[in-house]
């Protein structure tokens, strides 16, 4: 591994040379790896996720205005993904990573300063908020896989990626289950009280003050992931090797838009990466909208609300085993047999869903949700093995790119049949809580309808692109 000597305003850059780099024992050896999985853990793991809409409420914002802000924030991510990921290989991945870490620290310093009384300061507070929390989000998108994958690369190591992925997953669903737990428990102020009064003190905390323990806590975490990225190294791709950009870092916004315009041409001539991505965008939609439902399915199958948090943290338990498995998967069996064993276990469990068993519906959940680890092991792992290095962050982002237009495509889709099926269903003696669960319980079968006739047109697809390809 040789360096250049090149200003970048931090730390010397290597070069992607990597032809004669002698291997290392462990992939974890590798300095990128390790901060990738830190950043990774520090980045979306955080503590307020299980009262994330309580949280917003108990501050005092409407139903109405926390759609808004999540709109603003899906918005925000749709517009700023492709461009960031050409960015980052253009001025580098490490810069695009620094930036997503100093947002998630702005973003929450705003929550933890935010004003309560005052709703339209308020609502500016969290619009800040939002944007700056889908700005991190697009420009984390790909940046920081393609920076672990190139340092595994260049000590020819690439190999070892679906052993990162494996322990990467497994490592977040550990500290997920963490934080879902604590953040929950310090945001109940009763619980807060009891502990506190069994260490010998008869304070008495109240909402208004355990409302922010969850977002101070998230905010350590903000700090981690600046000290996570400050210590990457940044690679050098090789980016003429494919005449993707002449310029290394310091290329311009014209260059990170032909960049973008090549990447898609690419990805559209490349027939595997584009069927992945279009798997991928296929299952992440559907099954992020159910998860996205999952506390309307449980109060179906009468699960008590005390419980839905650590139900969720059952769910996080799955991602301990799931990767290790889809790991030996890929490694043994072709991407086909990864597609249709991934459809197979979401199919199982979505059609089990329908039924909304009561308690052992939960069953069927599980299984349906441990899908999504599938996918996305599957889809990073075959994804990186195919994009040149030199556009590698651009390709995910057009991935993350085309899972945000699929997950908003199915909540417009579903919102509509919601509606329709309302206003088919007579009303006059039903109150309005057993409305929504009637239209819900009567829709849910389109999810898993949705899913068959999407892999029966994009398999329908890739068999006529072969035929022509022959």
């Amino acid at each position: 591994m040789t360096y250049r000597n090149v200003k970048t305003g931090d730390r010397p850059l290597k070069t992607d040379v990597s032809e004669n780099a002698e291997p290392v024992k462990s992939p974890f050896s590798v300095n990128n790896v390790r901060m990738f999985i830190a950043f990774r853990v520090f980045f979306n793991c955080r503590f307020y996720y299980p009262i994330f809409t309580v949280l917003f409420l108990d501050f005092g914002l409407t139903v109405a205005q926390f759609s808004i802000l999540n709109a603003v924030w899906a918005a925000t991510i749709v517009m700023a993904e492709v461009p960031s990921g050409a960015l980052a290989d253009i001025v580098g991945r490490r810069r695009l990573l620094v930036f997503a870490a100093f947002s998630m620290l702005v973003e929450m310093a705003i929550l933890c300063l935010a004003p309560r009384g005052n709703t339209p300061l308020l609502f500016i507070f969290f619009m800040i908020n939002r944007v700056l929390s889908g700005l991190a989000e697009a420009a984390a998108s790909g940046a920081d896989e393609a920076i672990a994958y190139d340092a595994l690369q260049a000590k020819g190591m690439a190999d070892q990626w679906g052993r990162v992925l494996d322990v990467q997953m497994r490592l977040r669903s550990v500290v997920f289950i963490l934080t879902m737990t604590v953040g929950a428990a310090v945001y109940d102020a009763e619980l807060m009280t009891r502990i506190i009064g069994a260490l010998g003190s008869d304070y008495r905390f109240t909402q208004a003050q355990t409302l922010r323990f969850p977002l101070y806590l998230t905010f350590i975490l903000a700090l981690f992931t600046v000290a996570t990225v400050w210590r990457l190294d940044e690679t050098y791709p090789n980016h003429k090797a494919d005449g993707t950009c002449e310029q290394q870092f310091g290329g311009s916004a014209m260059d990170a838009f032909k960049l973008t315009l090549s990447t898609g041409g690419w990805i559209f001539k490349t027939p595997f990466v584009l069927a992945v991505i279009l798997f991928g965008m296929l299952f992440d939609g559907i099954l992020r909208m159910v998860i996205t439902l999952a506390s309307q399915y449980y109060r179906m199958v009468q699960l008590p609300e005390s419980l839905y948090g650590i139900f969720g943290s059952v769910m996080a338990v799955t991602g301990l085993f799931i990767p290790r498995l889809a790991h030996r998967i890929a490694e043994n069996h072709s991407p086909t047999f990864c597609l249709w064993t991934t459809a197979a276990t979401a199919l199982v469990g979505l059609f089990g869903m329908v039924f909304f068993w009561p308690y052992t519906g939960l069953i069927p959940a599980l299984v349906a949700f441990s899908a999504l680890y599938m996918v996305g092991f599957y889809v990073s792992y075959f994804v990186n093995q195919k994009a040149p290095s030199s556009r590698r962050a651009t390709v995910l982002s057009f991935k993350g790119l085309a899972y945000n237009l699929s997950y908003g495509f199915i909540g417009i889709v579903y919102a509509g049949l919601l509606e329709v099926n309302k206003s088919d269903i007579d009303a006059v003696d039903i109150n309005t809580q057993a409305l929504e669960n009637i239209v819900f319980k009567d829709t849910f079968i389109w999810f898993p309808i949705a899913l068959i006739a999407g892999l029966v047109v994009m398999t329908a697809g890739v068999l006529v692109m072969r035929a022509k390809r022959r």
